[in-house]
């Protein structure tokens, strides 16, 4: 059995921070490195930006894993940004932005759980989509500003869009909603 944590205390800030490491590991180590390998192989064909767009929901994972096990407001941005955190501390490619990138990524997540403290208690599949579908477009339109997206033909930056979304929609939702129903099954959760 594990205890989901309805109020900020010293177990709760532990989970997160325990979630935040473990998908930092994650990233630096797993998803960077198929990102590279991707952008590698879409290089010759002249749709490398492809591959930003395509790993976009697999370094979203954070938050909603985040709020899963502590569902209080803030617990996806804090467990998003030190993933993020650990991912740089551990070499990560991109440097100091990709805190920057955790805390929007982080933000936008939880707007699929935004006003009502219960929908954080229940994470539901509505809660967590709405949530996957913000931080996609929120990280399509980071890398539009940063990497200057806005040089590209429309037709590419529409699909670009598309697939930051549709990305984020099957990692970072249906992906993180069925391990969450897995843990669900496993591990019997109660609200402390």
């Amino acid at each position: 059995m594990i205890t989901k944590y309805s109020k900020w205390n010293i177990k709760a800030i532990i989970l997160v921070v325990l979630v935040g490491i473990i998908v930092g590991f994650i990233y630096e180590f797993g998803v960077d490195n198929l990102y590279n390998l991707g952008k590698i192989l879409l290089l010759p064909t002249g749709f490398a930006p492809v591959a930003d767009a395509l790993f976009t929901g697999l370094w979203l994972i954070a938050a909603p894993l985040a709020v899963y096990f502590v569902p209080l407001p803030g617990a996806g941005i804090i467990g998003e940004f030190l993933a993020s955190v650990v991912e740089m501390l551990l070499g990560g490619q991109w440097g100091a932005m990709t805190i920057f990138s955790g805390l929007i990524q982080g933000a936008t997540n939880e707007i699929g759980f935004f006003s009502k403290k219960s929908r954080y208690q229940r994470f539901t599949w509505k809660s967590v989509l709405i949530g996957a579908a913000c931080a996609g477009v929120s990280s399509f339109i980071r890398r539009y500003i940063i990497y200057g997206l806005g040089y590209y033909q429309w037709q590419l930056q529409i699909m670009l869009l598309i697939i930051d979304i549709l990305s984020a929609l099957l990692f970072d939702g249906v992906l993180v909603k069925l391990i969450t129903n897995l843990f669900d099954r496993a591990l019997q959760p109660r609200i402390e």
